[in-house]
Parts: C-alpha cells; sequence; structure tokens
C-alpha cells in the first residue's frame, strides 16, 4: 500500500500521517487529532492512557496488507477493539456511506437523462449499502455482544496466536471494486466530470476503508474471540 515503514513506540504521529493520510482516521478513533506537534506513539499513548503495543498493532496491521502481529499481547482488550470497530461502523453509516449517496445523486442531476449506466450504478450501490448495512447491524447486534460476554465471562488475561487462515472474505470489498470497474470502463454519455471523480473517490476511500479495517477484524478480534469462546 506505502512505502512507509513499520510504526513502533517512537514513532512520530506527525511522519505517519503526512505519508499516509488515512492513518488519520484510525487515530481520530482513538481521540487523536491534526495538530500533532512532534508527539509520539508513546508520548500519545501516555497522555491517552492508550497500550502502547495495542495502537502500534492497529496502526501496522491498518497501514501495511503484508503485516500479521505473531502474536496478540495478554494486554490487549477485546473490548477496546470492539470500540474501535464501533466507531468505525458508526463513521460508515453517518458519513462515508451518505457521501456516497449524496456526490451519486448529485452526478445523475447533472448528466444526460438518458445515462442508464449511472442509473444502474447507483442501483447497484445500494445494493452493496444494504450488504453492508446488514453486517454492521450484525456486528452490533450479535458478533460484538458475543465478543464482550465471552471477555467478561474470563477470568485471565489471554494470549492468542496469529493463524493466518482465520480471515473472512468480505464481498462488500469485492462488489465495490466491482463497481469502481464500472465506472472507469463503462460510464457514458455526458456527465459533470469532476462529480464523477467525486463519486470514483468516495467509493474508493470506503473500499480502501473496509479492506484497512477487515484486517483488524479478521487479524485481531478474530483470534482473540476464538480463544476467549475456547477459554
Amino acid at each position: 500500500m506505502n512505502n512507509l515503514p513499520l510504526i513502533h513506540h517512537d514513532t512520530k504521529l506527525s511522519d505517519i500521517v503526512i505519508a499516509e493520510p488515512a492513518a488519520l482516521t484510525v487515530l481520530n478513533r482513538f481521540g487523536i487529532y491534526l495538530g500533532l506537534g512532534d508527539l509520539t506513539v508513546a508520548r500519545a499513548c501516555d497522555n491517552l492512557g492508550i497500550d502502547k503495543d495495542f495502537l502500534t498493532t492497529i496502526l501496522n496491521t491498518f497501514l501495511h496488507e503484508t503485516y500479521f502481529p505473531e502474536r496478540i499481547h495478554a494486554s490487549f482488550k477485546a473490548s477496546t477493539i470492539v470500540d474501535y470497530l464501533e466507531q468505525t461502523n458508526n463513521y460508515y453509516v453517518h458519513f462515508q456511506i451518505p457521501n456516497i449517496e449524496r456526490h451519486f445523486h448529485f452526478l445523475i442531476s447533472k448528466s444526460d437523462p438518458g445515462n442508464n449506466n449511472l442509473g444502474l450504478m447507483l442501483k447497484f450501490f445500494m445494493e452493496v449499502k444494504q450488504q453492508l448495512l446488514d453486517r454492521i447491524t450484525d456486528d452490533r447486534n450479535h458478533w460484538f455482544p458475543a465478543i464482550l460476554q465471552a471477555e467478561a465471562r474470563a477470568s485471565d488475561t489471554i494470549e492468542a496466536t496469529i493463524r493466518t487462515d482465520d480471515c473472512d472474505v468480505d464481498t462488500v470489498e469485492d462488489k465495490l471494486n466491482d463497481l469502481i470497474s464500472m465506472m472507469v470502463i463503462h460510464l457514458s454519455g455526458k456527465y459533470d466530470t469532476n462529480l464523477a471523480l467525486a463519486v470514483l473517490m468516495a467509493i474508493t476511500s470506503l473500499k480502501n476503508d473496509l479492506t484497512q479495517n477487515n484486517r483488524i477484524r479478521n487479524r485481531l478480534l478474530r483470534p482473540m474471540f476464538h480463544v476467549l469462546i475456547n477459554h
């Protein structure tokens, strides 16, 4: 994804965000915002009471496609990852999805009325949106509560060994990739090029964020859950 080196406790947060601005969405979910100065990961964690190893693991998992932590530290709490992913889901529901819909409808309103391609693409996006919302609802009503209940029952801290075969395939990612390809290859007729670019960039941003956060779901939370339910 990028040439950013692995993140350590002494890495400056500003260096991370300058090299990969998408990391700011992760930091925001931990209460860390722009105006980073010379804050390092360690200093920010000390200020906010965050586990240093936890934040570096989250950032490295998010930013590096090939990064696999060998073990999940006993100090990590599944509830902390659940809280992070709940904020991520809320970001999808309240910002990214409405942003795509708003731009899509505006694009259609400013395009050739006979451009059926755009209408079909919007219909396809709405189907993908519903699939993502269904997953978010399942997270909120079933998976996340089950994780929190299992953690509450655990009598001591746990460590989990990472298993590379624990990853769920996310068809939402695949369908967003299909939608991106449709726009790049099959968009036709008269349309506002700036608005089309805005739609394409918004869809790509959602797809990338899903991809990166699915690594956190699959490489951190899922193995912890497996240990907790068998503890």
